[in-house]
């Protein structure tokens, strides 16, 4: 029988805490939210640079202190927040909720998918547009390179994730894998799934193993 001490013992256990970790991985709530072209950005905001109102955890991208108003057939929804940098297509991500309130029906597909995206229209200040951009965002995982070979995924593969914690234990089935190279390993649902699930800001999920 081995005789560890106190110290072995700690060190063994850091181990396997930072192992189990590292299997794990932060969701991330995305609430409704707008990229923008250039071209339509000035529209709405003439004379004005898209302004960094705080960073996001995937590099390079933040939450910029412009808002627009979203007008749909029923209803709209005021201050909903442009995401920067500019993208060469204009998008807006909403929830199912979001979009019963505006009487619009997007479909669900991953972000840059907007073949099929639906009309809605951009408000601010000083002008509006009307533009095919509406969709409601496909649950997905960013992660980079090294987080695929150690957790043994592949380009292309579609996973189901347990939410093991809290009192909404929940499994989500067709979550789309996002690789980057600088992606920072995370997460992303809607405000509808993050509600149904009970997810907080500090909830963690994990890949089920088939």
């Amino acid at each position: 029988m081995n005789n560890y001490s106190i110290e072995e013992i700690r060190k063994i256990v850091r181990e396997v805490l930072l192992e189990m970790q590292a299997e794990t991985f932060p969701i991330g709530i995305s609430n409704r939210h707008i990229h923008l072209t250039e071209e339509h950005f000035t529209i709405l905001f003439p004379n004005e640079t898209l302004e960094p109102l705080k960073p996001l955890k995937q590099p390079g991208e933040f939450a910029a202190k412009q808002t627009v108003t979203l007008v749909g057939p029923k209803g709209e929804i005021r201050k909903v927040r442009i995401l920067g940098p500019l993208r060469k297509r204009s998008q807006v991500e909403i929830s199912k909720t979001d979009a019963r309130n505006l009487g619009v029906q997007p479909p669900i597909r991953l972000s840059g998918n907007l073949d099929d995206a639906v009309e809605i229209t951009l408000r601010s200040e000083a002008a509006e547009v009307t533009i095919p951009a509406a969709i409601v965002a496909k649950r997905h995982i960013h992660l980079n390179d090294q987080d695929m070979e150690r957790m043994g995924l592949k380009q292309g593969q579609v996973v189901s994730v347990e939410i093991f914690e809290g009192s909404r234990k929940t499994i989500f089935n067709d979550v789309e894998l996002r690789p980057g190279k600088n992606f920072v390993l995370e997460m992303h649902v809607d405000t509808d799934e993050a509600n149904a699930a009970d997810i907080q800001p500090n909830t963690r999920g994990r890949i089920i193993k088939e």
